[in-house]
């Protein structure tokens, strides 16, 4: 098939994303597929081989017969380029409108999985009424963080009174007027990948071992800056209890394609919801990647799967539409 692979975008994750499709389009290419690289430059342009492409409905990404989104945050992961390749009637790789603007903001994220009941940290919106004594009874450390960046951008650990937890919102801030303080998670961080649409399924769950403080941007994207453990070191209880949280939250979300689901993992057992990425890191070495590897699906299969996904789901929703 001919994929239209969207990457770059007007988000602090750029770089990120460039990455990541990359390889997307070198794995597509390795699965028979041709693949039309598409740029979406910082101001908003979209480029194919340096020339401003035509948007328009029915085959208006070149004659596209799909387009896999690689675009991390706002501006591509949060609806909005979502909402743009459904006017275009172009099946697209990954979640749909809601899913992704549900999943992009932390706060409304984590009301919703509190309303399934599915286990988290504690948490509170700077600025909300009575937030600080929110804060106050969750012990520290807490960490603060704009509800609706990715890669660790804008977060800060608050350790003690003295370490400004008014900075820390301030600093979080500059990314997002929406800013979220969370308990501390403690334990092991685990994060398991999950793909499919109606039937989603779940890979190996993966341990984080950082070498930082904490798996800051540094540690996400530096050589070395992390090692990925596979399985992770957590008892077969746990294994089990993480995949099937992980296919609740995405089914929660109304997820489609691909997600990447973060917990913790306590040292007693109790396993927490952390958040879900719905267009995760993709690189050929990337967590999401790496884990469904580890459980039998090579990259090239993966990106295979996701674009057939894609177009399962575009007819399944065109057999509704009126």
């Amino acid at each position: 098939m001919r994929v239209a692979v969207l990457s770059g975008g007007r988000s602090s994750e750029h770089d990120v994303s460039l990455s990541s499709g990359g390889s997307v389009a070198d794995g597509l290419r390795e699965a028979g597929h041709e693949v039309i690289p598409i740029l979406i430059e910082r101001d908003g342009r979209w480029l194919a081989d340096g020339d401003e492409v035509e948007l328009r409905a029915s085959g208006g990404l070149l004659d596209a017969e799909v387009a896999f989104p690689v675009l991390h945050g706002p501006f591509g992961e949060d609806g909005t380029v979502q909402g743009m390749l459904e006017c275009l009637d172009l099946p697209y790789v990954g979640p749909g409108v809601l899913a992704a603007s549900l999943a992009i903001d932390k706060l409304i994220f984590k009301r919703l999985i509190a309303f399934h009941g599915i286990p988290q940290v504690d948490f509170c919106e700077a600025g909300a009424d009575g937030w600080r004594d929110q804060v106050a009874a969750m012990g520290l450390p807490v960490w603060v963080k704009p509800a609706r960046l990715g890669s660790s951008v804008g977060i800060s650990k608050v350790t003690s009174p003295e370490r400004g937890l008014g900075e820390a919102v301030e600093v979080a801030a500059r990314h997002d007027p929406r800013v979220i303080v969370e308990a501390d998670g403690g334990g092991r961080e685990v994060e398991c990948s999950v793909l499919g649409n109606d039937r989603p399924i779940a890979s190996p769950p993966g341990e984080i071992v950082t070498h930082a403080d904490w798996y800051d941007y540094e540690a996400k994207y530096s050589d070395g800056g992390m090692d990925l453990v596979v399985p992770a070191r957590i008892g077969d209880e746990q294994i089990a209890r993480v995949r099937e949280l992980a296919v609740r939250v995405f089914t929660a979300i109304g997820g489609s394609g691909l997600a990447r689901c973060d917990f913790f993992v306590r040292d007693d057992g109790e396993v927490l919801v952390n958040e879900i990425n719905t267009i995760p890191g993709f690189t050929s070495t990337s967590v999401f990647a790496k884990l469904f590897e580890a459980g039998g699906i090579p990259y090239p299969e993966l990106c295979d799967r996701l674009v057939r996904l894609a177009l399962e789901r575009y007819e399944a929703e065109r057999a509704h539409r009126f």
